[in-house]
């Protein structure tokens, strides 16, 4: 008897220990859960730029290359951004970016050939705070998915670089692309925003988008116009339109300051999309003492979803 009632203690203490475990192990699941779901929930902030850089061309004498990469590598870091999406870059510019960004890292190919040639429209992302889901290249053409080809009207070639990202921080995924038009085929313009639509639709779903570059298209165009056409199911809406708080001129684009200011034209944008909230918009035209960074100013956006 006094053997059946040890044994039996043992057993309930067994049982209760187990019981005490499965208990903890369901209330630490639980915490997690709520912890991801309130993360899941919380808002994400995101400080994005568009900057278009200037090519490293020997004709700009004193506004070369070499004068302004400090420069423009400070402008990037002072202004924290989050995701810098870039235009004419020429891939010795790009490993100058890649060296002095430490933070940073980039996705994108040259325009010319898929890989190294011509100019690319990287997108800088900082790697502690995000994670690449998938990324990929397309052109601005008939024909996006072949690499090098000039479509409808454009006097060279033109891509456009996107990415899916998740916020390491919250688990949040989102979508940006980047991109540049061309400067002279106005019915590649006008066919280049129609194509980015419909790839931002297939390819970012319902996820946040951002989407930006330098569209050489000043927002009374057709160009714009359509771009933001709320009539059209797949429209972007104008970060500067949309913003609460607006720094700067209304012009983007100034040749290192040799354009009149009465002709200067605003020709640099971020659109956003799908429950994006534009908190601050800024065209940044500071010059810092040798002149401004690039012929064309960065614009700032601060986003939350």
């Amino acid at each position: 008897m006094a053997q059946d009632t040890l044994e039996r203690k043992i057993l309930n203490h067994l049982i209760m220990k187990k019981l005490a475990f499965t208990a903890f192990a369901l209330i630490v699941f639980i915490s997690c859960s709520v912890q991801k779901h309130e993360l899941q929930h919380e808002p994400t902030e995101m400080t994005v730029m568009t900057f278009n850089i200037r090519l490293d061309h020997a004709g700009d004498k004193e506004n070369n290359w070499k004068f302004r990469k400090e420069r423009v590598v400070k402008s990037i870091q002072f202004y924290e951004a989050d995701i810098a999406g870039m235009q004419e870059v020429l891939h010795n510019q790009l490993l100058d970016l890649q060296e002095k960004l430490k933070e940073y890292s980039y996705l994108g190919v040259g325009r010319a050939d898929g890989k190294e040639k011509g100019e690319y429209s990287p997108l800088f992302y900082k790697t502690k705070k995000y994670a690449v889901i998938s990324s990929g290249t397309f052109w601005l053409s008939e024909t996006p998915d072949s690499a090098g080809r000039k479509g409808w009207d454009a006097a060279i070639e033109r891509i456009a670089t996107w990415a899916k990202f998740k916020d390491k921080s919250t688990g949040k995924s989102f979508f940006v692309l980047n991109t540049h038009f061309d400067h002279i085929g106005s019915v590649a313009r006008l066919q280049s925003g129609t194509l980015i639509m419909q790839k931002v639709n297939e390819l970012a779903g319902k996820m946040p988008v951002v989407v930006m570059g330098d569209f050489n298209a000043s927002p009374d165009t057709q160009v714009v116009k359509n771009i933001t056409n709320s009539s059209n199911p797949l429209h972007l809406s104008d970060s500067r339109a949309v913003s609460p708080l607006i720094y700067g001129p209304e012009w983007s684009f100034h040749d290192f300051g040799r354009t009149p200011l009465e002709e200067r034209e605003l020709i640099d944008y971020i659109f956003v999309k799908n429950r994006v909230k534009v908190l601050k918009y800024g065209v940044l035209a500071e010059q810092d003492g040798a002149g401004f960074l690039s012929d064309h100013c960065p614009v700032l956006v601060k986003v939350q979803f």
